[in-house]
């Protein structure tokens, strides 16, 4: 049955990869959740055991260990739920399944106290009660499974009724799109079908709602460690400090996130329960920067830190150069489109030669993969939340050598506040974002993650948005050029910055990063 879903994603996956919110060429849902899926089969094979419940363990280990991307995250705890289902069965019959994929869903929700729906949370959750509705009328196993995939397809199409984004955009949401395919993946095989010879279903059409705004507040994470935690406890405490809140972990260490008006609030009421670290506070007013300056005095500080070892993400010859020559021990390659799984990280960590590591992820999808791995170490690791490249640059320069890990990843967290990234890129089907209609093959703009500006040249765009950000109240402006993007285009561009911006610094350096024309950071 997982053989069968996995092949059938498979042949989904560019499909799902397509249905990002922003119309970029980095989709990588489909990938992720398909290599997932591939690491618990691969764990499947190398089992000692032929059991359900070996099976069914080996398949959420390797789930986890294999996971990419929020999205192979949530899957591999889909299957963590179904693992605890059926670890003690030896067979599995409808009502079976259906409290396994009640199980799966409760497994993927906890933790999170007001989940965003519209989400393949929403899907596991309505395909979870269509599953036991069937068993509870005493239907067989087949006709469970087909009640279940139809009402998951039902409620793929219902995300964008749900969450806003999805809806402005005209997509479905990804990853339930990802698990909708699983499930139907699992019933061809019980019906005996080969899908060799099928074609991919066509995907679920949005069933678009009428326009609504959204409104967002400061995002506030930490990790808080301490004895005898009470989760529960904190989970409604947090949740009554704003929305999308979340709370995961046990008595020792909790992993918290909010969407609250008053962040320090938040964080007066964890330290008193013990000690924070991990601390990330987006949309905040910042002071400063300590360090400015991209050079060779940055980088010695940053190679002499004895006892710790940074781990970075990114992708690109150029970009790969840049953090080595800050410091960097471990560059994992990845980024858009191609997330490392926590294995990768996990070792990338293990095997350096220090008991203190500080993995980089500089790519807000990485996040759980990353966070897996510091809990999988056994070494000190802590994971400083750089959401892009320039944060991950801003957060080495800010490395102490006379500091502890836990100052070095305040400080660190505390630099990338003030750095403004714009990535500018090339669209890839038409769409509709924050009220900005988009052309297949327009030049568009993300500021700090977020449309900001589309056009018909490279330079309109840039200009456009530089002035939105206001790039003359800060002090250097760098260009990180991708592959495509020839050098004497690069230069001539930082020239044109240079003209716009007289007061400014302006830098032009190779990343050499894929489907980006440029990533530009502002500090």
């Amino acid at each position: 049955m997982l053989a069968t879903a996995t092949a059938w994603l498979e042949k989904h996956a560019v499909a799902i990869n397509a249905l990002n919110v922003f119309p970029v060429p980095d989709g990588d849902t489909g990938t992720n959740m398909l290599l997932t899926m591939r690491a618990a089969l691969e764990e499947i094979g190398n089992a000692s055991q032929s059991s359900l419940g070996s099976i069914v363990q080996a398949a959420a280990y390797g789930a986890l260990m294999g996971a990419r991307g929020n999205s192979g995250v949530i899957l591999s705890q889909l299957l963590r739920g179904i693992a605890n289902s059926l670890d003690q069965k030896r067979t599995f019959g409808p009502l079976e399944f259906a409290r396994a994929m009640v199980e799966a869903s409760t497994m993927a929700y906890k933790g999170i106290i007001r989940p965003v729906e519209g989400t393949m949370l929403t899907v596991s959750k309505d395909a979870a009660q269509a599953a036991m509705a069937a068993a509870q009328e005493g239907e067989n196993l087949l006709t469970v499974l087909e009640r279940t995939v139809e009402e998951a397809k039902e409620s793929v199409a219902r995300t964008p009724t749900l969450l806003d984004v999805l809806r402005e955009a005209g997509v479905v949401d990804a990853g339930g799109q990802g698990l909708f395919i699983i499930l139907d993946g699992i019933l061809r095989c019980l019906k005996g079908e080969s899908i060799e010879t099928k074609e991919p279903t066509e995907m679920v059409p949005a069933e678009l709602p009428e326009e609504a705004e959204m409104e967002w507040g400061y995002c506030t994470e930490f990790i808080l460690q301490g004895k005898d935690l009470d989760l529960a406890e904190v989970r409604e405490k947090i949740a009554s400090f704003g929305d999308s809140a979340l709370a995961v972990g046990d008595e020792r260490t909790i992993k918290a996130h909010v969407h609250t008006f008053d962040p320090g609030q938040v964080l007066s009421y964890a330290s008193g329960l013990g000690v924070l670290s991990n601390i990330k506070i987006d949309n905040m007013q910042e002071q400063h920067r300590e360090f400015l300056v991209l050079g060779e005095e940055a980088a010695k500080a940053a190679e002499e830190i004895e006892g710790i070892a940074t781990v970075a993400v990114a992708w690109g010859n150029g970009l790969t150069r840049v953090f080595e020559s800050l410091g960097v021990k471990s560059v994992v390659p990845g980024g858009q489109t191609m997330n490392p799984s926590t294995q990768e990280l996990l070792e990338a960590a293990e095997t350096l030669p220090a008991k203190e590591v500080i993995i980089l992820p500089n790519n807000e999808n990485i996040f759980l993969a990353a966070e897996q791995a510091q809990k999988l170490s056994s070494k000190q690791v802590v994971v400083v939340p750089t959401t892009t490249i320039p944060q991950g640059i801003g957060a080495l320069l800010a490395f102490d050598k006379e500091a502890d890990l836990e100052t070095n990843a305040q400080n660190m967290e505390k630099a990338i506040a003030a750095i403004q990234t714009v990535e500018v890129t090339t669209a890839v089907r038409p769409a509709k974002i924050n009220g900005i209609k988009i052309k297949k093959g327009q030049i568009i703009a993300l500021l700090n993650g977020h449309l900001a500006t589309s056009g018909e040249k490279i330079e309109e765009v840039v200009r456009e948005t530089l002035e939105e950000l206001g790039a003359d109240q800060y002090e250097i402006i760098t260009l990180y050029h991708g592959e495509d993007t020839p050098l004497q285009a690069a230069e001539s561009l930082a020239d044109q910055i240079r003209r716009w911006y007289s007061e400014q610094e302006v830098e032009c350096i190779e990343g050499g990063q894929p489907y980006y024309h440029y990533i530009i950071s502002v500090e």
